[in-house]
């Protein structure tokens, strides 16, 4: 027996071209692709480490609750900072937006992102009911 799979897309031209979608919901867990600064218009979010993660959980709390979930939800978040000086600064970002749901968190350093100008990028897991 198959699941039934709920997908939500992002503004990402990426999405079709290499084929993923941003967030998909399986049964009750949601999983959600990292994800990068971006506003709206495609433009990187400017600012620093700490604005551009507040900025990438905006967007993952956002398709989690397309999907019917919520912030308390979620159960485990990965971020990628390209700076390990930057790790205070998006720390201090998943406790503004995580710290209700006390999810697991793993925060490491990369080489670098996909733009030059990403400092973070974010992906999350969340386990409905």
């Amino acid at each position: 027996m198959t699941m039934e799979r709920l997908r939500t897309k992002s503004a990402s031209p990426f999405e079709e071209q290499i084929g993923f979608c941003r967030a998909m919901r399986v049964g009750d867990r949601i999983l959600v692709s990292g994800t990068a600064p971006i506003q709206d218009d495609g433009s990187s979010t400017p600012g620093d480490a700490g604005a551009q993660a507040d900025r990438c959980f905006e967007l993952i709390l956002g398709q989690i609750e397309q999907l019917g979930g919520k912030r308390e939800d979620v159960v485990r978040v990965r971020m990628f900072v390209t700076d390990i000086a930057d790790a205070d600064a998006v720390s201090a970002s998943h406790a503004r937006y995580m710290k209700p749901a006390m999810p697991t968190a793993t925060l490491v350093a990369v080489h670098q992102l996909y733009r030059s100008e990403w400092k973070v990028e974010i992906e999350a897991e969340a386990l409905v009911g």
